[in-house]
């Protein structure tokens, strides 16, 4: 039994600075820190601690994928991401700047893993939490393949729902610092 992880790198980044930004008091709940894009910009994820956290120890991990959006030429983050274990796909964003693409192809990719790697007594992790990835989840549930969402407690209900188990990220946002 292995797990295939797949990781939506600006959205459990992003929303854990919000997270933090309450957690430290710059904002009155998590709530206002998303609706007011109040972020803790101190708090660094480090991929590792995530890699263990939604994976297990490596030799329990089948493929541990993370999704994002093209950093700036300075920017190492990748390089710590593959070093700690990940494939990295990462996109262009448009020309307003928003990331493209990075739902869709989590969602694609768990659907075609589930044909190409995933082996019976396999399980998949999903680190995103939005409701976007719903309806491959519901197809892939359908097939009998367990899909777990670990995330920020304010992720979507329905994903939340949908999900084999969700496990909340927020008690360990200290431990998955750097």
């Amino acid at each position: 039994m292995a797990n295939l992880v797949y990781v939506d790198n600006s959205n459990v980044w992003i929303e854990g600075m919000h997270v933090a930004a309450f957690a430290n008091g710059l904002a009155p709940d998590v709530w206002a820190a998303v609706t007011n894009k109040i972020c803790d910009h101190s708090w660094k994820l480090d991929f590792g601690k995530l890699f263990n956290f939604a994976g297990g120890p490596k030799s329990d991990v089948r493929k541990a994928a993370l999704f994002g959006s093209r950093p700036p030429q300075n920017d190492s983050v990748w390089d710590a991401a593959r070093r700690n274990g990940f494939e990295v796909t990462t996109y262009d964003r448009n020309v307003a700047n928003h990331e493209k693409k990075i739902d869709t192809d989590i969602a694609t990719t768990m659907i075609e893993d589930s044909f190409l790697v995933f082996q019976p007594g396999d399980e998949m992790t999903l680190v995103a939490g939005d409701s976007d990835y719903v309806p491959a989840i519901e197809k892939l549930k359908a097939r009998g393949i367990p899909v777990h969402v670990v995330f920020w407690k304010h992720a979507s209900k329905e994903l939340k729902t949908v999900a084999t188990t969700f496990t909340e990220l927020d008690q360990y946002l200290t431990h998955l610092a750097r």
